[in-house]
């Protein structure tokens, strides 16, 4: 089976390790990306590895 393009809400939580209050407010800061499809909010599979490349970029900011 092919790799999701799209995940739920749900997924997002378990892949990244945080809650839904989290998500929604990163959906609302624009630090995650997501779409709608009728009425459901879901995050392109390239948004998750986006906001993952930001936080490690962020990371490396404070480090120095």
């Amino acid at each position: 089976m092919p790799p999701k393009a799209l995940y739920k809400v749900s997924e997002a939580m378990v892949i990244l390790s945080l809650s839904r209050t989290i998500i929604y407010e990163l959906i609302r800061s624009g630090r995650l990306r997501s779409v709608r499809e009728g009425r459901a909010r879901l995050i392109p599979a390239g948004a998750i590895a986006d906001y993952v490349a930001l936080l490690e970029r962020e990371s490396i900011g404070r480090a120095a």
